[in-house]
């Protein structure tokens, strides 16, 4: 049985300054038509807002494009300069996927920051090893890196596009890999996203799902993985969307002792036009 907690809409959370957030692929549109060449913004904070991240290309570990004709690596094209500026050209119709991924980067807090920290991001479980250690009251050393997922549809969606590049697991850390095209769904349609950590089903990870809507607050949906590592979600209106999941493991690195990935799936929804 998966966990289902009732959607609730975000307010303002307490901020804290120099901490990990989601960090998310976002094109200027979701839907375009074939031929349409890209610039892919990269957002990173709460709220599914945020602001534009300010990261240097040398921080790029992957950037991948996932069309229909095959896999496409484009991490050339964002690390020739200084400045990130994601650019991409989608020429066949169809479901396209892009991936990116990050390198390590490390911050200390300290220890009631921390902790803080750590229940505002549902990493439970980091807490209590925390308590175990006899380390509450022991600044955070954390190193994180994360990985960022869009799918963009090229041309109107058609069921004769079968090569499910928006179903391709990455690898890495965390991977969050959707089972049905959202883009073949309609309203009330079942979205189920299988969490991958280092490449098995993740049990029992917090999954949120994130709706923005024009002249809407933004609304966000928690689940829990079962032991398989899937979680489902109902999309049930027009908006942008973003799942998100954050992972802390223990970490022995020179200036880290936990680790955590930050991993994200962005899309967009029409709802009763979504076809």
């Amino acid at each position: 049985m998966l966990k289902k907690y009732i959607p609730t809409f975000v307010l303002a959370a307490a901020a804290f300054t120099a901490v990990a957030h989601e960090f998310w692929l976002l094109p200027p549109q979701f839907f375009v038509a074939p031929g349409t060449t890209l610039n892919l913004k990269l957002f990173v904070g709460e709220n599914f807002t945020g602001e534009r991240w300010a990261g240097k290309s040398n921080r790029i570990t992957r950037f991948v494009h996932y069309a229909p004709p095959g896999a496409q690596d484009l991490r050339a094209t964002v690390t020739a300069a200084d400045t990130l500026h994601p650019t991409v050209t989608f020429g066949q119709a169809g479901t396209h996927m892009v991936a990116l991924a990050t390198n390590n980067a490390t911050l200390t807090l300290e220890a009631e920051k921390f902790n803080a920290y750590l229940k505002e991001e549902g990493l439970d479980n980091i807490l209590l090893q925390r308590q175990q250690r006899n380390a509450l009251d022991k600044p955070g050393r954390e190193a994180y890196s994360r990985c960022a997922k869009t799918l963009v549809q090229v041309g109107p969606y058609s069921s004769a596009d079968t090569s499910r590049a928006w179903s391709r697991p990455v690898g890495g850390a965390l991977d969050l890999v959707p089972e049905q095209n959202p883009y073949a769904l309609r309203p009330g349609g079942s979205l189920t996203v299988r969490v991958l950590a280092d490449g098995k089903p993740q049990a029992n990870q917090l999954v949120q799902l994130w709706q923005r809507s024009p002249n809407q607050s933004v609304k966000i949906t928690k689940l829990y993985s079962n032991q398989n590592g899937r979680v489902l979600f109902r999309l049930n209106s027009a908006g942008q969307y973003m799942v998100s999941a954050v992972r802390m493991v223990p970490a022995s690195l020179p200036d880290a002792d936990w680790q955590s990935t930050w991993s994200t799936l962005t899309f967009g929804f029409k709802g009763n036009s979504s076809r």
